[in-house]
C-alpha cells in the first residue's frame, strides 16, 4: 500500500482488480476545499487510459511488475515459451498475451517480458528489428524509392509494404510498434 503522495511515473497500481499504469500525475492544493492528485492511468493488459482523481493522503494498492529480458524460444500449441537468461527457467506466454509481438519475433531473439506474481503481463520488443523479406514481387527497372509501395513477406511470415526496388532475400529494418519499413540494412 502507498499514499498519493507516493505516486510517480511508471508505478503500477491495483484497482479494482486490475493493473494501472501511471502515466502522468499532478498534485492540486485549489484555495478552497482540499488537495487532489489528479492523474493519467493506462490499463497494462488493454493499454486503455483513463483519468482519475484521488483524494490526498488516501491509501492506493501497488503491484509489483517484474520486468526481465527473457529470450524466446519455440513455440508451443499457442503458447510462445520463453527463458529467464539469468537463472533459466522457463516461462509460457500465452498468445494473447503476446499480441502483435508475435509478428517480429524470431527464436532466440531477446524481449521484455513483464510478469505480475508469476503471471506474463505483456511482451515489449526493441523498437525496431532486423529480418529477412522471403518473398516480394521483383523489381522493375527504373523503380525508385519515391515510386511507390508493394507488399513483402518477412521470414516470420508477416506482410509489410516496401519500396518497390527491394527484392526478396534483402535485410529490413521494422518498427515494431507499428510493423513500418524503417530502411534496408546492409551486411
Amino acid at each position: 500500500m502507498a499514499t498519493t503522495n507516493d505516486l510517480k511515473n511508471g508505478i503500477v497500481l491495483r484497482i479494482d482488480g486490475q493493473l494501472w499504469t501511471v502515466i502522468e500525475f499532478q498534485h492540486v492544493k485549489p484555495g478552497k476545499g482540499g488537495a487532489f492528485v489528479r492523474t493519467k492511468l493506462k490499463n497494462v493488459l488493454s493499454g486503455k487510459t483513463v483519468d482519475r482523481t484521488f483524494n490526498a493522503g488516501v491509501k492506493v494498492e501497488t503491484a509489483s511488475v517484474d520486468k526481465r529480458d527473457m529470450q524466446y524460444l519455440y513455440k508451443d500449441g499457442d503458447d510462445f515459451v520463453f527463458m529467464d537468461t539469468d537463472t533459466f527457467d522457463q516461462l509460457n506466454v500465452p498468445a494473447a498475451t503476446v499480441g502483435d509481438a508475435a509478428n517480429f519475433m524470431l527464436e532466440s531473439q531477446t524481449a521484455l517480458v513483464a510478469t505480475n506474481e508469476g503471471v506474463p503481463l505483456y511482451v515489449e520488443l526493441p523498437p525496431s528489428v532486423v529480418l529477412e523479406v522471403t518473398y516480394t514481387e521483383p523489381g522493375l527497372q527504373g523503380d525508385r524509392s519515391s515510386a511507390g509501395t508493394k507488399p513483402a513477406t518477412l521470414e516470420t511470415g508477416y506482410e509489410i509494404q516496401v519500396p518497390l526496388f527491394l527484392e526478396a532475400n534483402t535485410r529490413v529494418k521494422v518498427d515494431t510498434r507499428d510493423g513500418s519499413y524503417l530502411g534496408r540494412v546492409n551486411d
